[in-house]
């Protein structure tokens, strides 16, 4: 599959998650997004903006304009054609007040278009319907604001599902005693194996960065990333993505030396029946949610002059009226337990006219016992479905 996806769109995609993660963590809160869900629809819109709009997506985007549309749909194929992966686009219209360029039309998938009828209920229904549907009802309504003057919805969804090829021993844990989470009553997550070389250590800016990499099915892997104790979550987030995606050298979990060479790591020799090295690693479930205004900064996504009303910037998408973006949203939602790994998101545009023991051998441990980030993966590709903050941890109740 990773054949499908050209290297500048992953790298793209990868770049867009990495600033956006540094922008929208916020310690303390969780948060999931995924640039993945959102590139596509943008850079739909990208190849149909001119003047400073076209050039601010083009930049956010990472792609030239004019090859936007193209990679934006080639994009959104790939990733419905990947295993344990589904992603749709759908576009809604206000049919008796413009009309799509056949030109642009032509260029989406089949099967996306939909009428707006200005009944802000009934078009409601209808959009929330989609989001629902598309998501397994993970995320039930779409994050779109709806007025009298909205003419066009552009959106898409992605649904993530793996699970482990080896899942997680679940434990009841005893309140944690040391952190922010200490005197916490968690399930604690415990795997115990000799893939030594699944824990990597990167060399960030912000120093080591331990990364723990859990294989899923489908060929998705989820990344468990624990940056510095005093290293803020947005940063520890971005490095991560970074990290996964090959911009900092990596030490296999085999190699490290003994002692604790980074967040939550520690290295010893035991007494045991072989000589082999033995990794354990342990985390807790979670489950995090993102709400994300885009508008918000609109900089960080080259909306900032496609924001502007005062004009239209996309004369490629209709010649009937100037439009111009004055909604855009993303709700996402991650769910990580002892047996897989399910995340789901829906970004949405609105458009509003513009205006024994015996020897000794090296056993390597990991904690995830205190907040840390998250990177999901297409293995193959190496494209980054989306990438989070795990800022509580579950209940043990949950």
């Amino acid at each position: 599959m990773g054949e499908e996806i050209p290297r500048p769109t992953v790298l793209a995609v990868g770049a867009m998650t990495a600033r956006w993660a540094r922008a929208a963590v916020r310690d303390g809160r969780g948060t999931v997004l995924t640039a993945a869900g959102l590139w596509p629809p943008a850079a739909l819109l990208a190849g149909a903006a001119d003047g400073p709009a076209r050039a601010e997506l083009a930049e956010a985007l990472g792609v030239p304009a004019q090859d936007a549309v193209a990679a934006g749909r080639e994009l959104l194929g790939a990733l419905d054609r990947m295993p344990g992966v589904d992603a749709a686009l759908g576009l809604w219209f206000r049919g008796d007040l413009i009309e799509p360029r056949p030109q642009w039309a032509a260029q989406l998938p089949p099967g996306v278009r939909g009428l707006l009828s200005g009944d802000a209920a009934a078009d409601r229904a209808a959009l929330d319907a989609w989001a629902a549907g598309r998501t397994d009802g993970l995320i039930p309504a779409m994050p779109v604001a709806l007025s009298p003057r909205t003419r066009l919805v552009l959106a898409s969804a992605l649904l993530v599902r793996t699970d482990w090829t080896v899942p997680f021993d679940q434990q009841r844990a005893a309140p944690l005693r040391h952190g922010p989470w200490r005197r916490r009553r968690v399930n604690k997550l415990l795997h115990a194996h000799g893939a030594t070389d699944r824990l990597r250590v990167a060399e960030t800016p912000l120093g080591p960065l331990t990364l723990y990499e859990v294989q899923g099915e489908h060929g998705i892997d989820v990344h468990l990333a624990l940056g510095p104790e005093s290293a803020p979550g947005g940063a520890v987030t971005g490095a991560a993505v970074e990290a996964v995606g090959g911009g900092y050298g990596l030490t296999p979990g085999g190699e490290l030396p003994e002692g604790e060479p980074a967040p939550g790591v520690a290295v010893s020799y035991e007494a045991s029946t072989s000589p082999e090295p033995r990794l354990v690693v342990t985390t807790v479930p979670f489950t995090v949610a993102g709400d994300h205004d885009l508008l918000a900064d609109p900089r960080l996504f080259g909306l900032a002059a496609a924001s502007d009303d005062s004009r239209g910037h996309f004369p490629g998408v209709t010649g009937s009226e100037p439009l111009a973006v004055t909604s855009a949203r993303q709700a996402a939602t991650a769910t990580f337990t002892a047996v897989g790994f399910r995340a789901a998101a829906v970004s949405a545009l609105g458009a509003t006219p513009g205006a024994v023991p015996q020897r000794e051998a090296k056993l390597v441990t990991a904690r995830y016992d205190r907040p840390f980030a998250f990177v999901a993966v297409h293995r193959a590709s190496g494209l980054v479905l989306a990438a989070g903050w795990v800022a509580e941890p579950e209940p043990a109740d949950a």
